[in-house]
């Protein structure tokens, strides 16, 4: 596909590039290439495809909500430097 002058400098406007006069050349040059593979991805044949979400079928997995022994409270408070009411103290930090 091909990108004009005019269409590059005003694209650089645009997104408030300040263009040289010979990048702009190389602007171009990269612009009609992703044009260009964009239009062999857009021809790419789709016939009998099915629209997917993702890479896989698996979605919202979730594990079975149960309760299981954790650790012991006062065995994970023992090194704390304050405790109260069996939980963690710690400084205030707003004021």
């Amino acid at each position: 596909m091909q990108v004009s002058k005019e269409e590059i400098l005003h694209i650089a406007k645009l997104a408030n590039l300040n263009l040289k006069e010979e990048e702009v050349e190389t602007y171009m040059g990269h612009l009609e290439e992703i044009l260009n593979f964009a239009n062999v991805v857009n021809q790419a044949p789709i016939d009998g495809l099915e629209e997917t979400i993702g890479a896989n079928d698996a979605y919202n997995v979730f594990r079975k909500d149960e309760m299981i022994q954790s650790f012991d409270r006062e065995e994970l408070l023992q090194n704390a430097k304050e405790t109260q009411e069996g939980m963690f103290k710690i400084p205030k930090v707003i004021n």
